[in-house]
């Protein structure tokens, strides 16, 4: 259970989870969450972990260790500096396309966690928070910036070139393919 625990805090990111979140999830009471929470954080004391579970407000939340910040700073530095990714291009363009949008619909439309990415772009400029959605946790909603229409050159977010959905290309698909096999022959 503690394995769970960890993963599901690696998946919520920087939003994390409260006692009763996790309590509910995992459909165990409070005394077993406390035992395994307690398991969990004398875990990460050890000195070969570089990360650790720490309550953040009434968020448990899994944080880098303050000691390795040097090394951090320099990933974050050299980061800076980097070519945007193929997922970085991806997230930017799903945010730009459905501003304002939480970082859970982004993982829906990706199928993966956005969080890496979703921290980079905001330290690069990119994307920023927008303010908070009015669904239950209140998660932040993420927009672009102006140095993102800037990287690209354009002027608004309504130069974005347009995207046929799914549903008009099966909908014209379905038209043709009824014109052409009953359309009345001259």
């Amino acid at each position: 259970m503690k394995a769970v625990i960890e993963g599901l805090l690696f998946i919520s990111g920087d939003e994390g989870l409260t006692f009763d979140e996790l309590k509910n999830i995992l459909e165990i009471n409070d005394y077993e969450l406390k035992q395994l929470i307690k398991e969990i954080y004398q875990d990460y004391q050890n000195e070969n972990r570089g990360i650790k579970l720490e309550l953040l407000g009434n968020h448990f939340k899994l944080t880098t260790k303050q000691e390795h910040r040097e090394y951090y700073k320099k990933l974050i530095k050299d980061e800076e500096n980097d070519k945007l990714s193929q997922a970085a291009l991806e997230t930017l363009s799903i945010i730009a396309y459905n501003e304002p949008i939480t970082r859970i619909e982004i993982d829906e439309v990706r199928g993966i966690s956005s969080a890496y990415i979703i921290r980079k772009l905001v330290l690069k400029g990119l994307i920023e928070e927008k303010g908070k959605s009015d669904i239950p946790g209140h998660p932040i909603l993420y927009g672009v910036t102006s140095n993102f229409l800037d990287y690209f050159g354009l002027g608004s977010t309504k130069e974005l070139p347009k995207i046929k959905s799914k549903e008009t290309n099966e909908k014209n698909e379905s038209e043709n393919l009824f014109e052409t096999k009953y359309k009345e022959i001259n």
